[in-house]
């Protein structure tokens, strides 16, 4: 791709050359017993000879980038404040038309809060036929594949990850992110658009799940990005110049961002957004890059925790932390001990993933797990501990019957290995 500072690249956005915003007016035929739909507001329709037409205008200019879906849809309804939200379904597969509206409803509701009001009146998903299992936003209008929503069957929410309501939440930020904010079709480009969705929907996961929940999340994210860049066949570039290499816009920038909040607070990376947000939005050329965004995120971080946006965005740094050992002693009726001996190193890798050592200076989580009243893992203890060496040991008091611990338990750190960070606790007699 070409490099930040390049004025081609910076002319164009993500979605091409041809076009800034433009103005968009369609009509569509489709089969009579069909509804045609596209990005913007319904005018009219009517029937003409053995063919349905539709017409769609947006009212205010938009980005080049559009689709267009028919099918024999059944139509679920709802709203959020004064916005319309539609999910069209093929009949029989109403299985999770509930989460999606949920998904949506506190999508617009963080969004609009947290980073500026949405723009449209009405949010669409459509159903197509999994040729494909993917999710795509365009204005106002989210084609979503019967393959990662639909037909998903999700029993226990405490213990399968809830992909229906986070792929929807990830697709409702590209109404912000790709939508409101175009970036420019340089180096690091997808860190604005498909990063931010995933920041902002894992914050709405966030909101409606527990921790506990949440590390089953993160350590997905973990392990397909270890499986990436093992599999790199070029080189592996750090997040603010990512080139399509999904494993890192995606799947690394998922904890990098988790991790950023968690350490410089969710207010203040939302501050960040927001004042990217009031700069770049609804503009034409030249468009934002990364360079741009982390600008913002500079801002709200405290001098002492600078470091965090050299490791995160701006090199490849990776973690080997690892439980060797723990156990617990009984000191009262409501009171266990828990003794964890954990290693800790710190590593920066070059594009070729090359490693080299670096001195560890780090707070990292230090965890410990009891069961709650459904027998399900709760955390009993989490806490940053300073780290500034490879062998550690730590003491821990809680108040309830331990089960297991570790060392950065919930995988917010680029860990090399996600297997071993937590150990079931043996019990020791006094």
């Amino acid at each position: 791709m070409m490099e930040r500072n390049d004025p081609r690249g910076l002319s164009q956005s993500l979605f091409g050359d041809d076009a800034d915003h433009v103005n968009f007016e369609i009509v569509l035929s489709t089969d009579k017993d069909q509804l045609a739909i596209a990005p913007g507001y319904l005018q009219k329709s009517w029937e003409e000879g053995n063919r349905k037409y539709f017409h769609y205008k947006m009212d205010a200019p938009m980005c080049n980038f559009f689709s267009i879906v028919s099918a024999r849809y059944e139509v679920k309804r709802d709203k959020w404040n004064d916005v319309n939200l539609e999910v069209y379904h093929h009949k029989g597969h109403e299985y999770n038309i509930d989460k999606m509206m949920e998904g949506m409803k506190d999508a617009l509701s963080y969004y609009s809060k947290n980073f500026a009001p949405y723009q449209y009146r009405q949010v669409r998903i459509m159903e197509f036929p999994r040729y494909s299992s993917f999710a795509q936003s365009f204005a106002n209008t989210i084609p979503f594949s019967e393959g990662i929503g639909f037909i998903a069957k999700i029993d226990d929410p405490d213990k399968d990850i809830d992909y229906v309501y986070y792929v929807t939440a990830h697709e409702v930020a590209h109404q912000w992110w790709g939508h409101q904010v175009m970036e420019a079709g340089v180096k690091g480009n997808a860190m604005l658009s498909e990063s931010m969705a995933q920041y902002s929907a894992l914050m709405v996961l966030k909101h409606k799940f527990t921790p506990e929940i949440i590390e089953r999340y993160l350590k997905y994210e973990l392990d397909r990005y270890l499986s990436g860049r093992a599999t790199e066949r070029k080189k592996e570039q750090p997040l603010e110049l990512v080139e399509g290499q999904g494993y890192i816009h995606y799947q690394k920038a998922s904890l990098i961002f988790y991790a950023l909040q968690d350490y410089i607070g969710e207010d203040s990376v939302n501050v960040a957004f927001r004042r990217f947000s009031q700069q770049w939005k609804f503009k034409d050329a030249p468009y934002p890059t990364s360079a741009d965004l982390l600008k913002e995120i500079r801002r709200v971080t405290p001098d002492s925790m600078k470091y965090l946006i050299k490791d995160m965005f701006e090199t490849i740094t990776l973690f080997e932390n690892k439980t060797d050992s723990a156990f617990y002693t009984e000191k009262g009726k409501e009171e266990f001990e828990v003794t964890l001996y954990a290693t800790a190193e710190k590593l920066r890798a070059d594009s070729t993933g090359i490693e080299t050592a670096l001195a560890i200076n780090d707070w990292i989580d230090i965890g410990v797990y009891g069961k709650n009243k459904v027998g399900k893992d709760s955390l009993l203890y989490l806490e940053k501990h300073k780290i500034t060496k490879k062998e550690n040991q730590f003491k821990v008091t809680v108040k309830s019957k331990p089960r297991k611990a570790g060392i950065d338990p919930l995988h917010k750190l680029i860990d090399r290995h996600s297997n071993d960070n937590t150990k079931g606790l043996v019990k020791k007699e006094k």
